[in-house]
C-alpha cells in the first residue's frame, strides 16, 4: 500500500539522506519537504501524509510544537542529532527515534515498523497527544548552578532571560547573573515552555518579566522589566505573535 510522506528537517543534507534511503521503499511517496516548523504545519495540513520524518530543533517551531498545531497526527519518525528528547518522543507515540548519524539499516528498521502496521493505526487525535505532552513535562522550580567550587540555588521564577555564551548559557536573574554549564538548547527543553520562550538562537525570555515589545518591519525588541533589550529574530517572530490578542 502506498504511503504519503513529508520530510521536515532544517538541514538540507538531512532531507537529502532521508530521500536517498527512501529509494529502497517504492511504496513511500515523498509529497514535500520543509526546513522549518511553520512551513511543516502548512504542508501536513495540506497533504495529510501517512508518515512524517520530523527533526526536533528547528527555527520558529520545534518538532513537538509542530505536532500540537495539527488536528490529526500522522505517524512520526523523529530524526535528530539530540538524544535527550527520546523519552518525550515515545511518550507522544512516535514510531521510532533516529539519532543522527544513523545507518541505512537503522533507517530501514524504522520504516519497516510503519510498513508492518495495520490500517487504522496511522492517525492520532490531537487531544491524547496534547495530554501526553503536558503530562510528560516535569519542570523544576529551583535549579543548582555552579559558582566557583560551590553550587548555588537559583529560583527558576527569578530568571529574567537566558543568553547563550558559546557552549554555556548565562542566566540573568533578579539577584544577579550565573553561568550554566548547559547550552541554551538543552536549557530550553528543561524549562516550562508556557513561561520561557526562545526568541533567538541565543536568547530565551521569561514572559513574566516582559515590560513591552517594540515592533520593527522584520524583527521585534523585547524590553524586560530590568531594562534589558532582547532581539527577536525573524525565525522566532511567530512565538511572539502567538501571544498577541
Amino acid at each position: 500500500m502506498m504511503k504519503k510522506v513529508i520530510i521536515i528537517d532544517d538541514e538540507a543534507a538531512g532531507r537529502t539522506l532521508i530521500k536517498q534511503y527512501l529509494a529502497d521503499f517504492p511504496e513511500m511517496i515523498v509529497l514535500g519537504e520543509a526546513n522549518n516548523g511553520v512551513d511543516a504545519v502548512q504542508l501536513i495540513k495540506e497533504f495529510r501524509p501517512d508518515l512524517i520524518f520530523l527533526d526536533i530543533q528547528m527555527p520558529g517551531l520545534t518538532g513537538f510544537d509542530v505536532l500540537t498545531r495539527l488536528d490529526e497526527i500522522p505517524r512520526v519518525i523523529f530524526s535528530t542529532a539530540y538524544d535527550q528528547y527520546a523519552l518525550r518522543a515515545f511518550e507522544v507515540h512516535a514510531v521510532d527515534y533516529l539519532l543522527k548519524p544513523y545507518t541505512r539499516a537503522r533507517f530501514a528498521q524504522a520504516v519497516g515498523r510503519v510498513m508492518g502496521e495495520t490500517p487504522g493505526q496511522n492517525v492520532q487525535k490531537i487531544q491524547p497527544l496534547a495530554e501526553s505532552l503536558m503530562s510528560a513535562a516535569a519542570f523544576p522550580e529551583k535549579i543548582l548552578v555552579q559558582t566557583g567550587n560551590r553550587l548555588v540555588t537559583v529560583n527558576v521564577a527569578d530568571i529574567l532571560w537566558i543568553d547563550a555564551e558559546g557552549d554555556y548559557s548565562k542566566l540573568i536573574t533578579l539577584k544577579g547573573n550565573h553561568l550554566s554549564n548547559y547550552g541554551i538548547s538543552t536549557l530550553e527543553t528543561r524549562l516550562n515552555p508556557k513561561q520561557f520562550i526562545r526568541v533567538h538562537r541565543g536568547s530565551i525570555i521569561n514572559i513574566e518579566f516582559v515590560k513591552e515589545i517594540q515592533k520593527y518591519p522584520s524583527s521585534y525588541d523585547v524590553i524586560l522589566q530590568n531594562g534589558d533589550v532582547v532581539r527577536v529574530s525573524r525565525s522566532y517572530m511567530d512565538k511572539i505573535r502567538e501571544l498577541t490578542f
